[in-house]
This record gives C-alpha cells, structure tokens and sequence, in this order.
C-alpha cells in the first residue's frame, strides 16, 4: 500500500512539475501576445492554474515527507491500523462492508478505502476480531462488529 501510494503521489508530482515547467508558461506567453492583460481571462485563468499547482506540489512535497516517516515496525500486527483490510457485519441490517483504512486525500473509492481520519476510520483503529464499534454520525449512527481483518504486514506477506 505505501509503494502504491507513493507512487501515485510521484506520478502526480511529475504531471504537475510538467505542467508547472512547460505547459503554464507556454499559455502565459500566449496570452501575453494577445496584448492587454488587465481584461486576459487566458492569462489570469493560467496565472490561478500555476498558483494551484504550486499549492499542490507543496502539499504533496509535505506527504511524501510524511510517508517517508512511517515506520513499518509501529503499525500494529495485531490490530486495525494503517492499510489494514477490515471485513465488519453492521449490526443493525446484518450487511458485510469491507474497507482498507488509507491516507485521508488519498482514497480509492472503488477500492473501498476510507480515510484513517474518518469517523469510521477513528472507530476502527485498534480494533480486532469480534470487536464492536458504534459510530456516531451526521445522519444517525452505524454499530459494526469486526469479522475479520488482515494488517499491512499481512498484505506484504502475500505480496511477496
């Protein structure tokens, strides 16, 4: 999962530093040549765009940073904690959910990740089998037994 994560974070700081380097400058020189910059909507959209990027290659910049600060052997082998795979029975319509616990600004929704910082994410965190979690959310509450779950050690065991 963290070979995964870092390198879509790598891709995107690649496809930014592209547009940041050559795309951005190339459509401000255009719009430049077209004559008065005060009414440019071509220059200031370029200039808002270059400005976001900047942000955003700063955000991943601090990520990468923060990944490269997790230690492996601090993830728990016994409990839910970072990119623990986690299969829980709701205990009030008797559903099978299953959830990888990921980065909050990193998620794969179709992969069913949610963020660590969620509210279920929070519940789930050193949980194990058979534990119940109950969740208070906006729109009511969620009560959920943990069935099973396999950690991000687990995971690199069957990787390799």
């Amino acid at each position: 999962m963290l070979d995964e994560l870092l390198d879509r974070l790598n891709g995107e700081a690649e496809a930014l530093l592209h547009e940041l380097n050559v795309v951005l400058p190339n459509e401000i020189e255009k719009a430049v040549a077209q004559g008065d910059l005060s009414e440019n909507s071509e220059y200031t959209a370029a200039l808002e765009r270059q400005q976001f990027v900047r942000a955003r290659l700063d955000h991943i910049a601090r990520r990468l940073g923060e990944i490269s600060d997790i230690d492996l052997e601090a993830v728990p082998e016994d409990r839910i904690g970072f990119g623990s795979r986690v299969e829980v029975l709701d205990l009030d319509d008797d559903s099978v959910e299953r959830y990888t616990l990921a980065f909050g600004d990193y998620l794969d929704f179709e992969k069913a990740e949610i963020s660590m910082a969620s509210p279920i994410g929070k519940a789930l965190l050193g949980k194990g089998d058979g534990d119940e979690v109950d969740i208070p959310l906006p729109n009511g509450r969620i009560r959920y037994r943990v069935l099973t779950f396999e950690t991000l050690h687990d995971l690199g065991k069957g990787a390799a």
